[in-house]
């Protein structure tokens, strides 16, 4: 039985194009999670001058199709500005593919979303943000949700992890019903202040664990 893939994704899966992480990145972002079939992270080096992208790589877990996009949308976003990889939709890497059956277009939304996420990531970096919105608990708890539980590959607010949010004065405070020497505890920490010290109103982010 013939593949459901065109020759330009099965491609694009066999030789995907800038794959791998970049050490030290000027953003990142990471969308899905394993547990649901697909994850896609994204990493960008941006020319701080002119807000070009210089360098993108992605990592992925998934399908052909998770991967073929993956790679397709760093090869359209590369060398673009900011503002021009942010018009690149999941219509745009579909049929840069040469198309992609109806039942994996998701794929492409995934990586689409990666890359804007990480674009967002940058501009909230270096204060290029246009509509600054205060940060409320929905903004924090919606931050969280793309901080993965490893242990079962969800978020940690979808896992239960989060057990309270509280904003006061700049200072975002999150409490995590898991213990400080919990083996993933350190790989958490981490991903909470990376989602959450970037807002433009974040002056401290205070992480508690159970005792």
């Amino acid at each position: 039985m013939p593949l459901p893939y065109s020759e330009i994704v099965m491609e694009h899966f066999r030789n995907p194009r800038n794959v791998g992480r970049i050490e030290d990145a000027d953003a990142k972002s990471v969308e899905g999670s394993p547990a649901c079939g697909d994850m896609v992270a994204v990493y960008l080096r941006v020319d701080e001058e002119n807000h070009r992208i210089t360098d993108i790589k992605f990592e992925s877990y998934g399908c052909a199709s998770n991967i073929a996009t993956g790679s397709i949308i760093t090869e359209l976003a590369k060398g673009k500005t900011l503002e021009e990889a942010k018009r690149i939709d999941w219509k745009d890497a579909s049929e840069a593919l040469g198309g992609l059956p109806p039942i994996k277009t998701h794929c492409s939304v995934l990586a689409v979303d990666g890359l804007r996420a990480a674009i967002e990531n940058y501009e909230e970096r270096h204060g290029l943000v246009k509509e600054r919105q205060p940060t409320t608990v929905e903004e924090v708890k919606k931050r969280l949700k793309h901080v993965m539980n490893p242990v079962v590959g969800l978020d940690i607010v979808r896992t239960q992890i989060v057990s309270e949010i509280e904003i006061n004065d700049g200072t975002v405070r999150v409490a995590l019903d898991l213990p400080q020497d919990h083996q993933f505890a350190a790989a958490i920490r981490t991903e909470i202040l990376e989602k959450l010290e970037p807002r433009w109103d974040v002056k401290q982010v205070v992480i508690e664990f159970t005792d």
